[in-house]
């Protein structure tokens, strides 16, 4: 790729990504609906290099779970590179998948990487050649609750099974005192969140209650919700502020959307203590993440049921998809050019004080080869 100049970007700081979180519980599941096109609050910030490519316009959307990432990105990206308009529209992966596998956008944004035949169908706008999984952005998902009193709750995976599978419905429950001897938990009923649209976060999730307490979760892992019972809200931010006005509320959602004093569940994995939802901790998990994409695809298979100290087992990776060859001309430059950046050390050092875990540096270094190759 032929870069057309370098400029000077300003690196926000990470505070910055943080109040992007505020900012989306807030706005009430306006991540959900709105576009990103890089506005908002100006912030202090150090050096960083961009390559900027031709310029143009990309369009993108998918997962709601980088959307405090992707804000922070645009803007450093667009400080540095006014040419280019990159609107991300944070739907959910799966109407993510599906606009791009449509040929409506230059690259999606899924927390779950493709399946066989999302890859066989990306032929058709791949033009002879296959979509890929692109690592970018790592993370805990944060177990959220709303137990007035309780300060500090461990769970269990085939706990929460019965709980978001409506076996356990009051937080007095003798499976869940068992777990917190020292709580003085109320009677209060247990109001289960669950995504209403198709999410690769609930995918993560599921894949976490198959793999930890395949006994007690009797469905399959999908980005649609299966269980009976619970309510359900749009999108990440949609669940987490349920959680946070709601007495009695448990939900899942990525760890940069538990602000304004959302407290978050310690998992009993079997390791010797409880295992908080912390950047770090996930990180433990996903460096035990292996490749399993075939050829140029990154596509990783987590350890969901990892009992290694310290390791938070509830993790999501999410990817940017993007043609291997065959992407659109007029939109290659500018997107080898921005998931470079992000790729890059500059846009992976913003995700940690974020409540995201950047990506391992051998993952990484893959990432950035692959996105120089891309046609």
């Amino acid at each position: 790729m032929k870069l057309q100049r370098k400029n000077r970007a300003r690196a926000l700081t990470l505070g910055a990504l943080a109040l992007s979180g505020a900012l989306a519980l807030t706005a009430c599941g306006s991540d959900e609906t709105g576009d990103t096109t890089g506005g908002g609050n100006e912030a202090s910030a150090s050096a960083a290099d961009v390559e900027c490519g031709k310029g143009g316009q990309l369009l993108a959307s998918g997962s709601s779970a980088q959307k405090n990432a992707m804000d922070v990105w645009i803007k450093n990206y667009r400080a540095a590179c006014p040419d280019t308009q990159i609107n991300y529209k944070p739907d959910g992966s799966g109407a993510g998948v599906t606009a791009f596998l449509q040929g409506q956008t230059a690259f999606a944004g899924s927390d779950s990487a493709l399946k066989p035949e999302e890859i066989e169908q990306s032929a058709e706008v791949c033009k002879d050649s296959q979509a890929i999984d692109l690592p970018m952005v790592g993370g805990p998902i944060a177990i959220g609750y709303n137990v007035p009193g309780v300060d500090k709750l461990n769970l269990d995976a085939a706990t929460l099974a019965d709980i978001f599978n409506d076996k356990i419905t009051t937080w007095d429950d003798e499976a869940i005192k068992k777990l917190n001897p020292d709580a003085e938990l109320p009677d209060t009923k247990i109001q289960a969140f669950h995504r209403s649209d198709e999410s690769g976060t609930t995918d993560n999730f599921t894949k976490y209650l198959k793999a930890a307490a395949p006994k007690s979760w009797p469905y399959e892992p999908g980005k649609a919700w299966e269980a009976k019972g619970g309510q359900s809200a749009q999108g990440s931010s949609g669940v987490a502020q349920q959680v946070k006005q709601t007495a009695g509320a448990i939900s899942y959602f990525e760890l940069s959307y538990a602000t304004d004093g959302i407290k978050t569940v310690d998992l009993d994995t079997g390791a010797g203590t409880p295992v908080e939802a912390t950047v770090d901790n996930a990180s433990k998990a996903i460096s035990e993440a292996k490749v399993v994409g075939q050829g140029k695809d990154l596509a990783l298979e987590l350890a969901y049921d990892t009992k290694a100290e310290g390791a938070y087992p509830i993790t999501l990776v999410t990817y940017e998809i993007a043609c291997e060859k065959g992407n659109k001309a007029e939109t290659l430059d500018a997107t080898k050019s921005f998931l470079g950046y992000i790729a890059g050390e500059d846009g992976q050092e913003l995700l940690k004080d974020g409540g995201y875990a950047p990506l391992p540096t051998e993952i990484a270094e893959k990432v950035r080869t692959t996105i120089a190759d891309l046609g």
